[in-house]
């Protein structure tokens, strides 16, 4: 005791003396950091700008926030649409899936649900989406590539045996087809004995953003707008449930949108939505709990954060405006997906990687649902193994991250509260100029907003070759060889087989007689003002097919139809001042004055696949450089892709492949083009093409092929290479 007393001081029951009082100091101010932040990178300026005009700093502080959040779970929702969010209910899991065959596809949904997956989100095919069975000439390279083949309610059936339809939440993205395919969804929850009242899931039925990014469009835009009124009529009366629309920002962003544009657009589509519901006489607040929305989650984190939460205030602001007076009305309820276009072909393992940050963004912006991409869906359809991966990091982050247990946690962030604020003063400008021009219809009518998106693609794109948008893998840091990956390979000719054998059954075995009244009393209301879905539930009854259905529509509305119109000068004003650029442009000049023209290119968009971004990139750019383009129609067989290049007299045709039938399309496209005398027209082939495929195509007569991540620049050295200019730079100057 002795010892401790010694080691405590010579008295150790006495008070120690009190410590000496710290010299009272100022608080750093805003000035003193700027100071300290210049200082430390030497005068450089941190301020960097967004690809939407947004100017970001360095820091944020109180001073940055200019509008108070709330509270989740009250208006505007800006922090969440329900007060508890996760911490009560995380949310759910989700995976858009489908392909070959509804067996097939069936067999994969029971293995993840199996495996934790709480919702299903079914992809169909391309065949689908433009309202043809599986049988029709134009489709032979289509059926089942990109999703499940649906050609009749027998399909749908098999598509959901074993999984209970009174217990699953399905989401179906389908806006062409989405009469037949919800009729479909209908008559097989029927047979299966559940009612209409207890279906749960959602139709996606967003078609202005068809003829603005996605093109799987059948009908023109006015009859178009009449079929999403009706299903929200027919669906608000009888299935309580379910989701009549789901607004879809997710393919604008794929496309090339800014996230300014991906959110103005999304909500001035869902304020037409709303309109034509509440002018086939709706009462607003009886459908507008049963509107949902779908976003695109890319890479730059806090962005899609922030959007996610611009989201809810606008979608508030517009419901209030329509006359909404139930709080529920005004509740933006989103699913999002994690990006696709974000996903790279090189080093694809760092997928996953950028899958986790997105999935992070999502449910810190607070979606109600998510999907996850998998790492090797820049190339093809999900494998299992890939598609466990993808599933399982949306359960590691419920699980295991503890990120569900508060809500809203960056609500309150300086930045992400400006960030925010920033998102709906820009967005809200865009969504008054289209109310100035007379709505959304009227807006892509007149074709502006698809232009500005194509615009930012090809900015976006500049930056990319360029390297100032860093893309690990890509354009940095690039691997000296690349690994081959396992990838889902789908038989088109044997999915095809099976389709048009069970259509020739089901045929056979109807009773013609009634299936043929309910098409001819489809036909009569499409031509009046019956209720289509109602109708199409009869005709799903009786067994018509997909194809059937569509075309009885057709004949009152007429089969759409658009011819693309490429951007120009803004691919080649980021290059205007670069050797490089200069260098391609005299080999351009070069090749004319050989040619006695101007080189010629067509540029093909055979089969279903809709998706034009990578055409239109492609078009812009060498438009740009000096090359006389032909943009082809959309959806063209290989036949009419032919007729048009010897028409045209193109030196060579560029097709622009997404959706995984090149290995159909581009070899018979060559064929048609021998077998008419012209083998000298060189065919080069573009997109989503997986490396095991190179050979077939250039056995098949491909000159070049251009994968994921191509930088255009490259692409167009080898097609000058093809075109026969292959003088060194130096010569090039002298010419």
């Amino acid at each position: 005791m002795a010892e401790i007393e010694r080691n405590l001081g010579e008295d150790a029951g006495a008070v120690p003396p009190a410590p000496a009082q710290p010299e009272p100091t100022t608080q750093p101010t805003l000035a003193d950091w700027q100071a300290a932040a210049a200082k430390e990178v030497k005068g450089r300026d941190l301020t960097w700008q967004t690809p939407e005009g947004i100017d970001v700093k360095p820091l944020y502080t109180a001073a940055d926030v200019t509008a108070d959040p709330g509270l989740p779970g009250f208006a505007p929702f800006t922090r969440g649409v329900r007060a508890s969010m996760y911490a009560g209910r995380p949310w759910t899991i989700r995976q858009y899936a489908g392909f070959s065959t509804a067996e097939e596809s069936n067999a994969f949904y029971r293995r993840n649900l199996a495996a934790g997956q709480k919702g299903l989100s079914v992809a169909f095919d391309l065949a689908t989406h433009r309202g043809y069975d599986s049988d029709h000439p134009r489709v032979v390279g289509d059926v089942g590539k990109a999703g499940v083949a649906i050609d009749s309610v027998e399909d749908m059936k098999i598509l959901f045996d074993g999984i209970p339809l009174d217990q699953m939440s399905v989401s179906m993205t389908m806006n062409g087809a989405v009469i037949p395919i919800l009729a479909f969804f209908i008559v097989a929850g029927e047979e299966q004995g559940v009612e209409r009242r207890l279906l749960d899931g959602t139709i996606q039925n967003d078609i202005l953003k068809e003829f603005m990014v996605r093109n799987t469009y059948i009908y023109p835009p006015e009859p178009s707008m009449r079929i999403i009124a009706d299903i929200i009529a027919y669906t608000s009366a009888e299935m309580p449930k379910f989701n009549s629309i789901s607004i879809s920002g997710y393919h604008m962003q794929e496309a090339g949108a800014t996230q300014v544009q991906e959110l103005a657009f999304t909500i001035a589509d869902g304020r037409e939505y709303a309109r034509a519901a509440m002018a086939a006489g709706l009462d607003i607040d009886k459908f507008a709990g049963r509107l949902s929305f779908f976003f695109a989650i890319g890479m730059n984190f806090f962005m899609e954060v922030a959007k996610l939460r611009a989201a809810r205030v606008l979608w508030h602001r517009v419901m209030t405006d329509l006359g909404a007076k139930d709080e529920r009305s005004k509740m933006l309820r989103t699913h999002c997906q994690t990006s696709g276009v974000s996903l790279q072909e090189q080093d694809p393992y760092n997928n996953v990687i950028r899958t986790t940050v997105e999935a992070m963004a999502a449910m810190l912006g607070g979606t109600q649902s998510l999907h996850t991409n998998a790492l090797d869906e820049a190339i093809a359809l999900p494998t299992d193994f890939s598609a466990r991966i993808a599933r399982n990091t949306q359960i590691v982050l419920q699980e295991e991250t503890g990120m569900t247990k508060v809500v809203d946690p960056l609500g309150g962030s300086y930045y992400v509260e400006a960030l925010t604020q920033a998102l709906v003063d820009q967005a809200w400008a865009i969504i008054e100029r289209v109310e100035g021009e007379g709505g959304m219809a009227a807006a892509v009518a007149a074709g502006w907003p698809k232009a500005m998106i194509e615009e930012a693609a090809a900015a976006r794109q500049a930056r990319v070759d360029r390297g100032e948008d860093v893309i690990v893998g890509v354009n940095k840091y690039r691997l000296k060889d690349e690994d081959p990956i396992d990838i889902l390979d789908v038989d088109n000719h044997a999915v095809r087989e099976a389709q048009v054998a069970r259509l020739n059954r089901i045929r056979a075995t109807r009773d013609e007689a009634a299936c043929q009244k309910a098409l001819a009393a489809l036909r009569t209301g499409a031509a009046g003002n019956d209720n289509l879905l109602a109708l199409a539930v009869d005709c799903a009854r009786a067994r018509a097919s997909l194809g059937e259905i569509s075309s009885s529509m057709e004949i009152a509305f007429g089969r759409y139809g658009t011819q693309p119109t490429p951007v120009s000068g803004i691919y080649g004003g980021a290059y205007q001042d670069e050797e490089r650029w200069a260098r391609l442009a005299r080999g351009v000049e070069a090749t004319e004055r050989r040619l006695g023209r101007r080189p010629r290119m067509l540029v093909a968009k055979m089969g279903q696949d809709g998706h034009d971004r990578g055409a239109n990139l492609v078009s812009s750019m060498f438009g740009d450089l000096g090359f006389d383009i032909v943009p082809g129609p959309l959806f063209q067989t290989p036949a009419e892709a032919a007729a048009l290049a010897l028409e045209r007299q193109v030196d060579m045709v560029g097709a622009s492949s997404l959706a995984a039938g090149h290995k159909t399309l581009i070899p018979e496209l060559i064929g048609h083009l021998r077998d008419a005398g012209r083998p000298d027209i060189k065919v080069i082939a573009g997109g989503v093409i997986p490396a095991q495929d190179y050979q077939a195509l250039r056995d098949a007569g491909v000159q070049a092929i251009f994968g994921p991540g191509t930088n255009l620049i490259a692409a167009a050295e080898e097609v000058l290479r093809l075109l026969g200019h292959n003088m060194p730079p130096e010569q090039d100057a002298a010419e």
